[in-house]
């Protein structure tokens, strides 16, 4: 089987209070994502990453957010998902890297607990987490908006 790459990205608008998680790690209590789901801007991309590798399409397809079922529901519901279809493929995830993009809050304490947690959640290999700001410019860097982009490599299961 060939090694499959897929790219994901996703981007929310914040909100004063709430909550904000990325990555399936609680971030703060002072700001979130106007979202259908939790929000979770990088399990999004993540999620976007693996079925583009899969070649199935995007997560709006998959998890609607016109659909109450996926109404407040935590992100880590559509990794579980799909990455059945990752292991039913005969794939597992060789590597991950994902970058964010925040003006608020600040990440750089955050980033291990972050990949470690997206290990857990696909088994992968190596995950890498980078942080960054858009120095001030659009409504990321204005610390009105946040994204994710997501990069996976999926390979053959052992």
């Amino acid at each position: 089987m060939t090694p499959r790459i897929g790219h994901g990205y996703d981007l929310h608008r914040l909100k004063t209070g709430g909550t904000l998680i990325l990555g399936g790690v609680i971030i703060s209590h002072d700001i979130s994502p106007v979202a259908h789901s939790d929000g979770d801007v990088v399990l999004h991309a993540l999620v976007d990453a693996l079925m583009g590798a899969l070649g199935l399409g995007d997560i709006g397809e998959r998890f609607k957010n016109t659909d109450p079922q996926w109404r407040d529901v935590r992100s880590r519901v559509f990794v579980q998902n799909v990455m059945a279809d990752v292991k039913k493929a005969g794939y597992r995830v060789g590597n991950i890297d994902v970058m964010i993009l925040a003006e608020r809050p600040k990440l750089a304490s955050f980033k291990t607990q972050i990949a470690a947690e997206i290990k857990h959640l696909t088994g992968a290999e190596l995950v890498n987490v980078k942080a960054g700001t858009n120095e001030g410019c659009d409504a990321i860097g204005k610390g009105e908006a946040i994204a994710a982009h997501a990069v996976v490599m999926l390979i053959a299961a052992a």
